[in-house]
């Protein structure tokens, strides 16, 4: 088989993932790297106006389907016959998915389709803080897809550890391309040297201080992501720091994982804590940023940490799954227990007292993301892969 495929003709892929944002937000670059490739690029999402501006700004073929990450069982059912119907129309070689609830329905109308090549990105296991039956439910759904496809990988090291130790994934069946991430970063548009970024008209609209020091996190604001620990720990901080703002980059969840009444009242009075609901372009909020916090519960790969390490920015994070891989303890970042307020703000502590450590941290962050994550290098080894399965090597 040539570089397009058998007797010279396209590879025909098909990329899956459960709403539009994922291919926007973490994939934009990839896809682009696919296309340069010569590869038949296919979309498939929920619908949304990401999805539409992929459509009409790429050659390639969208699909929408009415996928949500909840349980909804007649909904996945319509979406995983509508999503069956056109993996036996479009005749793909490769079908690949990452998100849960894309993989699991990409994994059993891949499998009823007769597509050749199958492959799924894990990105992370819900079921690890949930209990009872939703835990065996999604737990389960993870080793279905890790049975029906043909290969899988983990985006970290660690995450491939835990899938192989937790008998989810068949150690043969699973692995990691390069040092990990999804997708690597995009050092071009995560450059801290850039001088259009507008640091004091941002610090500005968030009412933060010229002299500030400011902390960000960005995600979900939810429970398991550390929340509740990381505004414990700024109240901490703040007895003995009266220059110090918090600025928490991501959408609230309403309805799964949220947060305490206390912590949500704490977000609203304290005027050194400042919400942006949703960022396009989170890198400028990084820019006016001296700390990136994650104290997350769980990770897969985090790509928000080696986005702001590669914007000079050292890391106060937990120390689980996923966050091992994305900061180096003690040289670009701190490593802490996840659930350990006291910790946290221990480690925060001590970067907001030394000048001279979170420059150290920061430019040692960005060499390290330089050297093992650039976007350019992850998307190569994925397109490289898609033609080595092709091949059926």
């Amino acid at each position: 088989m040539d570089k397009n495929g058998s007797g010279g003709r396209r590879l025909r892929l098909c990329r899956v993932v459960t709403v539009p944002a994922t291919f926007t937000s973490l994939l934009r670059k990839q896809i682009d790297h696919i296309l340069a490739a010569g590869i038949d690029l296919a979309l498939v999402s929920s619908s949304g106006p990401e999805l539409d501006e992929l459509c009409s700004s790429l050659t390639v073929r969208c699909f929408a389907i009415p996928m949500v990450r909840k349980t909804a069982p007649l909904l996945d059912l319509w979406a995983l016959l509508a999503l069956t119907r056109y993996f036996r129309r479009e005749r793909f070689e490769i079908v690949h998915s990452s998100t849960p609830k894309a993989g699991l329905l990409t994994a059993l109308a891949g499998r009823a389709a007769h597509i050749p090549v199958r492959i799924h990105t894990y990105t992370g296991q819900v079921w690890v803080e949930l209990h009872g039956l939703m835990r065996w439910m999604t737990r389960e759904s993870d080793k279905l897809i890790g049975r029906l496809n043909t290969h899988c990988y983990a985006d970290s090291y660690s995450q491939r550890k835990f899938l192989v130790d937790e008998q989810i994934v068949d150690p043969q069946r699973i692995s990691v391309l390069g040092e990990g991430s999804l997708s690597g970063v995009d050092l071009e548009r995560f450059d801290p040297t850039l001088p259009t970024w507008r640091r004091a008209e941002t610090r500005k609209r968030l009412g933060i201080a010229e002299t500030s020091l400011v902390i960000i996190f960005v995600g979900r604001v939810t429970r398991d992501k550390g929340i509740t620990e990381l505004i414990e720990a700024f109240r901490t901080l703040q007895q003995f720091h009266t220059d110090v703002d918090l600025v928490l980059v991501g959408p609230y969840e309403s309805i799964r994982d949220t947060l305490p009444t206390e912590i949500l009242k704490e977000l609203s009075a304290n005027t050194h804590i400042h919400s942006v609901w949703f960022a396009s372009r989170p890198e400028e909020y990084l820019a006016i940023a001296d700390i990136f916090c994650l104290p997350s519960y769980r990770e897969g790969f985090p790509s928000v940490i080696i986005e702001a390490g590669a914007m000079n920015l050292p890391s106060v994070a937990t120390r689980v799954t996923g966050l091992v891989d994305s900061v180096v303890d003690g040289e670009t970042g701190i490593l802490v227990p996840p659930k350990d307020a006291k910790a946290l703000a221990r480690a925060l502590e001590e970067m907001v007292k030394s000048a001279d450590l979170r420059h150290q941290m920061g430019r040692a962050a960005r060499q390290w993301v330089v050297q093992h994550f650039d976007a350019a290098v992850i998307n190569r080894a994925v397109v490289d892969e898609y033609f080595r399965l092709a091949r059926g090597n």
